[in-house]
């Protein structure tokens, strides 16, 4: 039992093991590939010299990005991505010195690629092996962190719940006292606190409570005063709406994240180059039919080609959406917009036959072109709607922490045009949120496909 925190013992000393082996993986990179593409590593000193300030690259640039902060209960996907953005930095940096340095054309391409492709493998591999060895500990009951859970009410039993799901993090439930906040029975246990912790080998204080309950968190943390656990507060926020809620840090201070995108820089990143590859792609495959759909609403009732509304897109701002005209000319009355209904007389019969198949939509992948909208995401509501139900409907704002799509979670689950009812309106808005909780690629692909199969004829557009 006396190794059940050896890891964290000797953190500094495992952190720096951890950065050498990055370091040494990293150069094994290079001189295999060498061996794999070129037969052995060419004698020149341009190859040991790019593999040396390749090593240099990964050693100065890591911590930067998190790598080797402590990743007990955290998750390995966001490991790894944390991993491949400080390789893909560290790379393109050492491609930049190339071209500076105009050295480009003395090295391989292919071994360059190769080397990249293998370091960023080997390192993945070995966070990979390094989760599996600690895991292997904990279950031994080596590298374990026992826990008291301090506080009341149902986040209590939450908390509970998940640490013992996650029996993977080494953390370990102890004991747990449950408390009335704020009660005068407080300080009658404020030695029995000190008592517990100091002969039931506690390591961690986890604090649960509502934040207005300030004093009774100040009257625990004096309890245990005198006592060498660490002190944890988990804030009891149930009681908010909340939407991808985090804990950040800014200029050195916690800020605990009530309403958040839930998406980083590389996640948009991401979605803006699938946006603009899948847009150009799908413009350029249906340009003819653009053509011919144009041709039919000219000639099939008078007025322009195309439809262009001002609707809320990212953070609410106005964007012009463009569609193709599938209604005769009218004019809304001042600050009204009329949904279109089931038998709605200013829909034209070409125009009804484009909303059915949602042909009329195509257009609007130039507003994705123009980084305007995305192809998957909340669809966008005229600016008089979004000034109605932000009134009405709870969170109604928070759809718009992200672009607006084409087409969106909701749509997939029958939420597609018109929203007669507040009911249905605030059921299409909990899909848009769970989209945005919820987004990756292969989420985004889903709702593509599942559009292609079952949006393509809807009763629901009229």
């Amino acid at each position: 039992m006396q190794f059940r925190g050896i890891v964290r013992e000797y953190g500094s000393l495992f952190a720096l093991l951890l950065r050498g082996l990055d370091v040494f993986l990293v150069t094994v990179a290079g001189i295999v590939a060498a061996h794999l593409y070129l037969q052995d590593l060419p004698e020149t000193p341009n190859y040991p010299m790019a593999i040396s300030i390749g090593a240099l690259l990964v050693l100065g640039l890591f911590p930067n990005f998190g790598i080797y902060r402590r990743w007990r209960g955290g998750s390995l996907l966001q490991e790894l991505r944390s991993l491949t953005t400080g390789a893909t930095v560290a790379f393109g940096i050492l491609t930049a010195i190339a071209f500076a340095t105009k050295t480009g054309q003395e090295f391989s391409r292919v071994w360059f690629i190769l080397w990249s492709a293998m370091s960023l493998c080997l390192l993945m591999a070995s966070r990979l092996a390094l989760r599996l060895f600690l895991r292997a500990l904990r279950k031994r009951g080596w590298n374990q962190r026992r826990i008291l859970i301090i506080g009341s009410g149902s986040s209590v039993d939450e908390l509970v719940a998940g640490l013992n799901a996650a029996s993977w993090t080494g953390l370990v439930i102890e004991s747990r006292i449950t408390l009335e906040a704020c009660s005068d029975g407080l300080s009658h246990n404020a030695a029995y606190l000190a008592e517990l912790t100091a002969t039931a080998s506690i390591d961690e204080a986890w604090i649960v409570l509502p934040l207005r309950d300030e004093a009774a968190i100040r009257s625990i943390q004096r309890a245990l005063r005198h006592t060498t656990v660490d002190i944890r507060y988990v804030p009891d926020i149930s009681s908010f709406s909340l939407l991808n809620q985090s804990v950040s840090e800014i200029a050195g201070m916690p800020v605990i994240n009530l309403s958040a995108s839930g998406m980083d820089s590389l996640d948009h990143l991401t979605k803006a180059i699938e946006d603009r590859v899948l847009a150009i792609l799908i413009l350029l495959i249906s340009a003819p039919f653009l053509l011919i759909i144009a041709v039919g609403v000219k000639f099939t009732s008078p007025g322009p080609v195309l439809f262009r509304q001002k609707r809320a897109g990212l953070g609410g701002q106005s964007i012009n959406v463009i569609k193709f005209r599938s209604m005769k000319l009218h004019d809304d009355l001042p600050g009204q917009v009329v949904q279109a209904h089931r038998g709605d007389p200013r829909v034209t019969p070409f125009g009804a036959f484009l909303r059915r198949t949602s042909l009329d939509e195509l257009p609007q992948f130039v507003n994705v072109l123009r980084g305007e909208m995305s192809i998957v995401g909340p669809r966008p509501h005229a600016l008089e709607h979004t000034s109605y139900y932000k009134e009405l409907v709870d969170r109604y704002m928070s759809r718009h922490k992200i672009k607006p799509g084409i087409t969106g979670w909701a749509q997939i689950n029958g939420y597609r045009g018109e929203t007669d009812t507040l009911e249905k309106m605030q059921r299409r808005i909990e899909y848009d949120l769970y989209y945005i909780e919820n987004w990756s690629l292969s989420f985004d692909l889903k709702i593509i496909m599942l559009t292609i199969a079952r949006e393509f004829f809807n009763n629901r557009a009229y």
